[in-house]
């Protein structure tokens, strides 16, 4: 054989590999095929990215010129809600108004208010806010807002807050109606900063023990805790309840500084883990001003998230005892990722784990969601609202508390002392005028109607006082008669106290705010009055650790 042709063998293998790597990358990448019906040739793009691979398809074969973004939009969501109920899609849109609660402020003109008889009332004035300073009172009619007749044309909540809220430092324009004088009253309002607050009440509920009510874990609820907390102090406070009934959880970093109050130094708060992310344990720091208080936290079937890592720690360590009904069962870790566009992808990245090791998360299935949310509804018809035997914890394994008290986890926090729901005093007809709004509506109509001659009342025992003298129920029966709802005696005798309550908890909302709501509901709320009888016992972890 020639040198040419001992060269060209050697070469051979090697110009064969090279044409079969050409040919797979020119196929993988290049690739164009037939199409049978037309015999144009379309373009395969790279198949490392199935989903991108088909959005271009359809950008550039498509028979008709497609709106990819609106596609995208619509696309996206159903990806996402395969993962599990917590990850989510926010559009650029819809971005600022989901952030809002959690950010915690606001622009807007500083009023509450309410549509009744299609008029927006002015419930009341933000103490500071912008229309304080221009002189609005509660008890005003918003007829116009920027020259716009918003009254009388079946304006709804969302259309007021549209039109109220905007850029701090713009101006809007409003005319009132207000009682006892003829003509509209014109007011010009810069634009503030709301504050949206989360902590919804403080105050004593007897002599040594202090009361405080959480909304939410949004940006400022640290520091509004700390606040309450010192004004209970000052009045001699010993004792705390923290209610996180219907919290829904937010921002964890808030949940947990509330938290550190409570424990001793290095004792853990809770702890996070995922795939990609490394265990991360968050512990108290030591600097607590509530370490030696005795507490008691309060949750139902929606306290959610950070709200289970709240009592979750305090149960785990022992530092306080849990009451009321098992809480929602969510403890998946949420990390808000920016897209270029302006919107965000809200993505489970992670679990929370309490103390004792638990996680909390209820099971679910992927793509469910709406199985997920039944959940809830689930419980209340197996009668778990109602006896404590009938709750069923998500998973069988046991954990241990400092003190070696069994709990489990797998299915939210099970309280310490049970308090089943209290319907004794339903009826058909407290529902009915509950769920129609009549007991809010006469209670913002009366307030309205007697604001001049309450207005020195500041406080709810003062408020009480003055109601319990006045027919109060009979008159909300004659209103609820005038709205043809059929007034059954046998259900109004059976639900007279608890209507009774609320409206004149209602009355006081709507003078005096929450502190005067939730000290007059305390008189009806039986997971309250519980709690109340168990901070004068021992606990049992105090008790075990004496043995």
């Amino acid at each position: 054989m020639t040198d040419t042709g001992k060269r060209r063998n050697i070469w051979m293998p090697f110009i064969f590999a090279l044409l079969i790597v050409s040919g797979i990358f020119i196929g993988r990448y290049f690739l164009s095929v037939q199409d049978n019906n037309t015999g144009n040739s379309l373009f395969i793009y790279p198949q490392t990215d199935k989903i991108e691979t088909v959005l271009n398809l359809i950008k550039e074969e498509y028979v008709d010129t497609i709106n990819m973004k609106e596609l995208e939009e619509k696309v996206i969501p159903h990806i996402i809600e395969n993962l599990d109920p917590h990850s989510v899609y926010i559009p650029a849109k819809d971005l600022a108004q989901v952030n809002e609660e959690l950010e915690g402020n606001f622009g807007g003109i500083g009023v509450q208010f309410s549509i009744q008889d299609d008029t927006v009332i002015v419930v009341s004035v933000i103490s500071g806010g912008p229309s304080e300073k221009v002189g609005i009172l509660p008890g005003d009619r918003i007829i116009k807002v920027n020259d716009t007749l918003i009254a009388g044309v079946g304006i709804t909540n969302n259309d007021v807050i549209h039109k109220l809220r905007g850029e701090m430092g713009t101006k809007v324009n409003v005319s009132i109606k207000r009682r006892n004088v003829k003509d509209l009253i014109d007011f010009e309002i810069i634009r503030g900063e709301i504050p949206i607050t989360s902590v919804d009440v403080a105050y004593m509920i007897n002599d040594s023990t202090g009361y405080i009510k959480i909304d939410r874990f949004a940006q400022n609820t640290y520091e509004e805790f700390i606040t309450a907390l010192a004004k209970l102090k000052e009045q001699k406070c010993k004792n705390i309840i923290v209610d996180l009934r219907n919290n829904s959880g937010g921002l964890l970093d808030q949940a947990y500084r509330i938290t550190n109050e409570f424990l001793k130094k290095d004792e853990l708060i809770f702890y996070t883990q995922g795939k990609a992310q490394p265990r991360r344990e968050v512990r108290a720091n030591g600097i607590g001003s509530c370490q030696n208080n005795k507490m008691i936290v309060l949750i139902n079937e929606f306290s959610a998230s950070a709200s289970e890592i709240f009592a979750g720690a305090i149960q785990d360590n022992d530092r306080g005892l849990i009451v009321g009904r098992r809480s929602f069962g969510k403890g998946l870790v949420q990390s808000q990722i920016p897209l270029p566009d302006g919107s965000a992808l809200r993505l489970t990245v992670a679990r929370y784990y309490t103390p004792s090791g638990r996680c909390i998360q209820k099971p679910y299935k992927r793509g469910d969601a709406e199985d997920y949310y039944k959940d809830i509804m689930n419980r209340y018809e197996h009668g778990e609202f109602f006896q404590k035997d009938s709750i069923v914890p998500g998973d069988t394994v046991k954990y241990y508390t400092k003190s070696g008290r069994v709990v489990y986890g797998g299915g939210g926090i099970m309280p310490d002392v049970f308090v089943p729901r209290d319907t004794t005093q339903f009826s058909d007809f407290y529902y009915t005028v509950r769920a129609s709004g009549l007991i809010y509506q006469f209670a913002l109509k009366y307030a309205d109607e007697h604001r001049k001659e309450m207005q020195d009342l500041k406080d709810a025992d003062a408020i009480l006082e003055y109601l319990n003298k006045k027919p109060i129920l009979q008159e909300f029966i004659s209103y609820v008669k005038s709205k043809k709802v059929k007034v059954d005696p046998g259900q109004v005798q059976r639900s007279k106290v608890i209507i009774d309550t609320e409206l004149k908890a209602y009355i006081a909302r709507n003078l005096i705010d929450n502190i005067g709501f939730y000290p007059i509901m305390q008189k009806v709320d039986n997971v309250l009055q519980v709690a109340i009888k168990e901070m004068n016992k021992k606990f049992p972890f105090e008790e075990d650790k004496q043995d």
